[in-house]
């Protein structure tokens, strides 16, 4: 019932059903024959008519409830990086990556590590004798890892033993212990123990032993190229060699010497020794402390060790070398604080480890966790093979790749975390995640940044996952596009986030909307997005511009907005006073909506009664008490993990916090119960409070009743109009409401 209208007459053309819902017009014969219409703000330029825009946001002809969840769980996802990122609460933070002065050019392509050749002071054959102060310090306060006394056993037995490990895991340490040991037992330590300098040496014809009775030590590069000569056939004749000798030799190397030495019958006559990670704290402390600390001097360590951060360091990075480097600090007096802090720098660990592993495959699983962090290791493996196909030229069968083999060799900044064994168990499948929190967003930076010739299909790849069914994978994907933009925004925005917010694909306007967020969350490039978003919202009445405009609410309603929620509402204004153009109406509706739920209620309710101070039936009214009902029709949903929930789930969140916002709820139910065409939709949302969220929300009967006697309060119908109303659900014959009866007797 309008304001003009009397309380006890019926309305000229009664436009709601008996339940108080908006009754929709039967289609035309004329209507029913053509195909189903894409939403109007992608089929036309020009001014959108307040008929479609108010038929799109009562019908839901916009973003439809998989596309809601997606936008809630970007935002969600974005939230916790931009806070991980921003709060610096490790001590640690992305330096500025010094791109242009690293010795590696990277170039347009990628190219796999060759094995050093022979240069000066590295010719074939060449060894080197092990003195007696570096037997020592490899010897004197080993730590010895599992599995050593198999090793042992196996070297003295077979003269030969491939010893592969990650790198950094403590392989020479280990190889000098185990030489040294073995050559004791069986008496050939007379010649002591030599480092062959060129390991392809090994693999020439008729290679001996240049000294006999002794032991070596073979560093074998890591890498397939460096491998790629050990085989089984190879390796056998140096074993034969070796004991005709009267030697012992130890090959080291990483995963790819662990392949090439290995045969299909599993019948090599020399040994082969998978090295396990021993504890890097424990090294550290053998290192500093002996072989029989004190309880009160291991206490200190421990005490200085977790004050200064160098136990998660070592958790992050727990190769055996950083346990020494960090021990030879402490035992020197030195700044462990600022030597944990260097360790820890994720721009130094990605410069290093860009320039040791250039391969594709390497690469690509990166980059893929980089972008799919916390996702299921088949999600971001499934994800890596599709980079890696665009990184590299096509080949006529696939490649046999296997990320998870090479983890702990290529990739140790990466784990698998798994609940346990069986990945269909309640624990489900194992989880990609980076040691360090802020190494996934380092690693595309520095990608982005470097890899010139790869660029675009790298962002071909990411476009692709903004398509991709799992709706994780997309939010995560748009992310991923925001940490981009932070490495040179204005190439950012007009490489492809333009392009994105403007486009007829929903998930590439959202993922823009999300970029933005995590871009603008940067105190350094905030003024800048919000600047951008402001022009956006301004743009004309083209379908492209709309969808600008749409995007920029959709964004203000996000991160963004919570932490500027007046510049939130100045683009919200902006993008929806276009005059007699309701093309943004929706948009801006739902991006109020995401305010609200991002605690920003209060700020986008003033504006709300601001807009509708005139009271009349002006463009700008209308629009903005459209979006105010939207809101109030809108159920709250549970948010993401690691976000506190706001609401009731399943309850407009601006009822279940209707005492925080009360005075400015009642204005604004008053304004848009009085006239049409709001009223119709206004009416069917109150009656969807009273019998349907009332019920859900604790004491939300109570709340709707103190609302109402309010309204009714107010000067002018707005008494004889809730009773005319509460009268008639009450007593609808298909659907009586009890609740709206209890609350006609309350006021």
């Amino acid at each position: 019932m309008s304001e003009e209208s009397a309380p006890d007459s019926r309305p000229a053309a009664d436009t709601t059903t008996g339940d108080g819902s908006p009754a929709d017009a039967p289609p035309s014969a004329e209507e029913s024959t053509k195909p189903e219409a894409r939403p109007f703000d992608e089929e036309q330029d020009g001014p959108v008519s307040e008929t479609d825009a108010l038929r799109s946001l009562v019908s839901g002809a916009g973003p439809d409830a998989a596309e809601r969840s997606e936008a809630h769980r970007a935002s969600a996802i974005a939230d916790l990086i931009a806070a991980r990122l921003n709060a610096d609460a490790s001590g640690t933070s992305i330096g500025t990556l010094a791109l242009f002065n690293d010795s590696v050019s990277f170039g347009g392509g990628f190219h796999t590590a060759g094995s050093r050749g022979p240069g000066p002071g590295r010719r074939a054959g060449q060894t080197i004798a092990l003195d007696g102060a570096e037997l020592v310090e490899y010897t004197e306060l080993f730590v010895q890892p599992e599995g050593y006394d198999t090793a042992l056993d196996e070297l003295c037995e077979q003269s030969l033993l491939v010893l592969t490990g990650p790198p950094g895991s403590g392989r020479a340490a280990t190889a000098v212990n185990l030489l040294s040991e073995a050559t004791a037992l069986s008496g050939a330590h007379e010649g002591g123990c030599h480092r062959l300098l060129d390991p392809s040496a090994l693999t020439e014809p008729g290679w001996e032993p240049p000294v006999k009775n002794c032991g070596y030590l073979v560093e074998v590069d890591d890498g397939p190229a460096g491998a790629r000569e050990f085989g089984v056939r190879q390796l056998t004749a140096v074993a034969a060699r070796l004991r005709t000798a009267g030697c012992l030799l130890v090959l080291t190397g990483g995963h790819d010497l662990a392949l090439a030495a290995t045969s299909a019958a599993g019948t090599e006559a020399f040994a082969r020794h998978e090295l396990t990670a021993t504890d890097p704290l424990v090294v550290l402390e053998r290192r500093v402390l002996g072989h029989a600390p004190e309880p009160e001097a291991r206490s200190r360590l421990h005490a200085l060790l977790t004050s200064t951060n160098a136990v998660k360091a070592l958790r992050e990075q727990p190769a055996a070398r950083h346990a020494v480097r960090l021990a030879s600090v402490i035992s020197a007096d030195g700044d462990l604080a600022g030597a944990v802090a260097a360790l820890r720098d994720p721009s130094d660990q990605v410069r290093s480890w860009f320039r040791r592993h250039r391969a594709p495959e390497a690469v690509a699983f990166a980059l893929a966790s980089a972008v799919l962090e916390e996702s299921s290791y088949l999600t971001v493996a499934e994800a890596a093979v599709r980079l890696h196909a665009a990184l590299t030229p096509p080949e006529p069968a696939p490649f046999d790749l296997r990320f998870a083999d090479r983890l702990g060799h290529e990739q140790q900044w990466i784990r698998l975390e798994a609940a346990g064994s069986d990945p269909l168990a309640a624990g489900g499948p194992p989880r990609v995640r980076y040691r360090n929190a802020l190494l996934g967003q380092a690693v595309l930076v520095h990608a982005w940044s470097t890899l010139d010739g790869r660029r675009e299909a790298v962002l071909e790849w990411l476009r692709r996952l903004l398509g991709h069914r799992d709706l994780e994978v997309r939010a995560r994907a748009s992310v991923a596009a925001g940490v981009l933009a932070w490495a040179d925004h204005h190439y950012a925005v007009h490489r492809f986030l333009t392009g994105w917010a403007g486009s007829t694909s929903w998930p590439q306007r959202q993922a823009a909307a999300t970029a933005l967020g995590v871009a603008g969350s940067r105190p350094e490039s905030a003024e800048a997005v919000w600047e951008l978003l402001d022009s956006w919202a301004r743009s004309g009445s083209s379908a492209y511009e709309r969808r600008l405009a749409g995007t920029a609410a959709n964004a203000a309603g996000g991160i963004l907005g919570r932490g500027a929620p007046e510049k939130a509402v100045a683009v919200l204004r902006r993008a929806l006073d276009r005059g007699d153009d309701w093309g943004t109406l929706p948009s801006v509706a739902w991006g109020g909506v995401h305010l609200i739920h991002q605690g920003r209620a209060g700020t986008l309710l003033d504006a709300y009664r601001d807009w509708s101070a005139p009271q009349d039936l002006s463009p700008m009214v209308v629009k903005t008490l459209s979006a105010f009902v939207f809101a109030v029709s809108q159920p709250y949903e549970r948010p993401a993990a690691g976000r506190e929930a706001a609401g009731v789930p399943g309850v407009p969140l601006l009822l279940s916090s209707l005492p925080a916002h009360h005075e400015c709820l009642v204005e604004l139910w008053a304004r848009a119960l009085a006239r049409r065409p709001v009223q119709d939709t206004a009416l069917a949302a109150l009656r969807e409070w009273i019998d349907t969220y009332a019920d859900l929300c604790p004491g939300g009967l109570g709340r709707v009743t103190e609302l109402l006697a309010d309204v009714a309060r107010k000067p002018g119908k707005h008494r004889e109009r809730l009773l005319y109303w509460l009268d008639r659900w009450a007593a609808d014959r298909d659907r009586p409401s009890g609740n709206a009866a209890s609350l006609r007797r309350r006021i």
